[in-house]
C-alpha cells in the first residue's frame, strides 16, 4: 500500500525570530503601540492646557504690574522698580490699550531684538490652543511673543511682551517626562495585558496551531489528538471543532487503509479463488450429465450460483475501484429471480416469505444484478430478526408506487446505522457484520438506472424500495 504524501515538516525557527514572527510579538506590539497612541492624544490637551497656563501666569502677573502702577503718582515709577515689576512677572514690557489708545506700562530696560509673534488669548478655541501648542515644537528660536489678554478693567486689554524660548524649554521638558512616564506605564500595561491575553487566547491557538501541523503530516496514525475543552467562546469551539475533525478524519483514513488491505487480499487470492471455481464449473458439467432426475434438477441452479461466485469476486475488485462493470441487459422474470434469492439468502428456512409479485411481470434487466441486490435484503432482514428473537418472523415483497418493497416485522433500524445506511464498515448492525451488503446494493440499483432507499423503519418493521425502470404496480 502506497503511503499518503505527507507535507514536509516545518523546521522552527531560532527562538527570538520564532518569537517575533509568532502571534505572542504581534499581540504585544499591538497593545504597546495602542496604549501610547492613547497616551499621545491625552499629551495634546495636556500640553495645550500647559501652555495656556504658562502664557495666563505671566498676564496675571502684568496685571498686578500695572495695578501697582496705579497707586504710583502719575503712574510712573523708577527705573529700578519698573525692573524689579518685569523680572518678577517675568515679561521683557507691558503695555495696556484702551479707546484704541496704547499706554506703555511697564517699558523694557532693554531694547527688544528679534522676530516677534502675536497671541491673542481672547475667545481662543481648544481646537486652535491645541494646534498652537503643538506649533511651539517646531517654531524658530529667538521668537518674542506679543500676548494680548483681557485688561485689569472693562474695554482694556493688556499687552505683554515674552520671550519664546523659556515656554519652549518648558513645553520640551513636560513632553520629556510625558513620554518617559507614558512609556512607563504603557510596558506595565502591555505586560499585564499581554499576560492575560497569552493565558486565555494565544496558548490555546498555539495548541490548536500545533495539532493542525501535526495532524496535517500524518492524520492516518496520530493518536495524540486535541482533546475537546468546556470552553463556549470562539475559541473553544473551534478547539472541540478541529477535535471532532480530527476524529472523523482519522477514522476515514483508518477505513480507507482497511479497504486498501481488503483489496490487497482480495486482489491476491482472486486467481485462485477463480480457478478453484472454474474447476467446481467442470465438476457441475459432469454432473449435470447425471441422469439421476435430482442432479438434474440441482446443477442448473448449482451452475448459475458458480458464475454468481466468479462474478462476485470479480464485483469485488470492481468495488475496490469503483466501478462496477456494466450491467448486462436481457428479459427477466422478476418473479423467477426473487424466489432464487429467497432460496438463497434464506437457506430453506429462516423467516417466512410472501412474495406478492406477479408471474408474468418481465423486466429489461441484468438477473445477477437483481438477484445480488434482492438477496442482500432478504439476507439482512432474516439476520436481523434473527439476532432480535422476532416472532413470528416474515419478509413481505409487494409492488408499490413504481417500486418493489421489501418490508420485514423485525425491530427496525437504530439510529447509527440509519446514519450510516449506505456508507462501508459503518452502517451494519450485525455484530461481525461489515455493512457492504447495502453499499453493493444501492451502487447496484444506480447501475441499473433506478434507486434503493430506506422507506420507514421503526419498531414495526424495516421497508426497503428498489425502484426499477419498467416496475409498476
Amino acid at each position: 500500500m502506497t503511503a499518503p504524501p505527507t507535507a514536509p515538516e516545518p523546521t522552527p525557527p531560532p527562538g527570538f525570530r520564532r518569537f517575533a514572527d509568532g502571534l505572542s510579538a504581534r499581540l504585544f506590539a499591538l497593545t504597546l503601540g495602542a496604549i501610547l497612541f492613547t497616551e499621545f492624544l491625552i499629551f495634546i490637551p495636556s500640553v495645550s492646557g500647559l501652555r495656556t497656563q504658562w502664557l495666563e501666569e505671566r498676564v496675571s502677573a502684568a496685571r498686578i504690574a500695572a495695578l501697582a502702577l496705579e497707586a504710583a503718582p502719575m503712574r510712573e515709577v523708577s527705573d529700578e522698580l519698573s525692573e524689579s515689576l518685569l523680572m518678577k512677572a517675568e515679561v521683557l514690557a507691558v503695555a495696556e490699550l484702551e479707546d484704541e489708545m496704547r499706554f506703555q506700562l511697564l517699558a523694557p530696560s532693554a531694547e527688544i531684538d528679534g522676530p516677534t509673534r502675536t497671541i491673542d488669548l481672547r475667545g481662543s478655541t481648544m481646537m486652535g490652543r491645541s494646534l498652537a501648542a503643538m506649533a511651539e515644537y517646531f517654531a524658530p528660536g529667538g521668537e518674542i511673543l506679543i500676548v494680548m489678554a483681557e485688561g485689569s478693567g472693562e474695554g482694556r486689554v493688556i499687552e505683554i511682551v515674552v520671550p519664546q524660548a523659556p515656554l519652549k524649554s518648558a513645553l520640551t521638558a513636560f513632553a520629556w517626562r510625558v513620554a518617559a512616564l507614558s512609556l512607563i506605564i504603557a510596558l506595565v500595561a502591555a505586560v499585564l495585558i499581554y499576560a492575560v491575553l497569552d493565558l486565555l487566547v494565544v496558548r490555546p491557538m498555539k495548541r490548536v496551531t500545533v495539532s493542525v501541523e501535526q495532524f496535517s503530516r500524518d492524520p492516518g496514525s496520530w493518536t495524540r489528538r486535541l482533546s475537546p475543552t468546556a470552553r463556549r467562546d470562539e475559541i473553544g469551539r473551534a478547539q472541540n471543532a478541529l477535535s471532532g475533525m480530527e476524529e472523523a478524519v482519522a477514522d476515514a483514513f483508518r477505513q480507507r487503509s482497511h479497504l486498501a488491505e481488503l483489496g490487497s487480499a482480495v486482489a491476491k487470492i482472486n486467481h485462485d479463488l477463480r480457478n478453484s471455481l472454474a474447476s467446481a464449473q467442470l465438476v457441475s458439467d459432469v454432473l449435470a450429465k447425471s441422469d439421476d432426475p435430482r442432479v438434474k434438477r440441482a446443477a442448473p441452479r448449482l451452475e448459475r450460483a458458480l458464475e454468481r461466485a466468479i462474478d462476485l469476486a470479480t464485483a469485488t475488485l470492481d468495488y475496490g475501484k469503483a466501478a462496477p462493470r456494466p450491467p448486462r441487459l436481457q428479459s427477466v422474470s422478476l418473479r423467477t429471480v426473487l424466489l432464487e434469492a429467497a432460496d438463497e439468502a434464506l437457506n430453506g428456512g429462516g423467516a417466512m416469505l410472501d412474495v406478492d409479485v406477479p408471474t408474468d411481470l418481465v423486466l429489461e434487466s441484468d438477473p445477477d444484478y437483481l438477484h445480488r441486490i434482492a438477496s442482500n435484503l432478504l439476507r439482512n432482514a432474516d439476520e436481523a430478526m434473527a439476532q432480535a428473537v422476532t416472532p413470528e418472523a416474515r419478509i413481505h415483497i409487494t409492488l408499490e408506487d413504481e417500486g418493489l418493497i421489501f418490508r420485514d416485522n423485525g425491530p427496525g433500524l437504530p439510529d447509527k446505522a440509519r446514519e450510516n445506511l449506505f456508507r462501508p464498515f459503518a452502517g451494519s448492525t450485525r455484530t461481525n457484520g461489515t455493512g457492504l451488503g447495502l453499499v453493493i446494493a444501492h451502487e447496484l440499483a444506480l447501475a441499473l438506472g433506478g434507486e434503493l432507499s430506506l422507506q420507514e423503519t421503526g419498531g414495526s418493521g424495516t421497508a426497503f424500495r428498489l425502484a426499477l425502470p419498467g416496475l409498476s404496480a
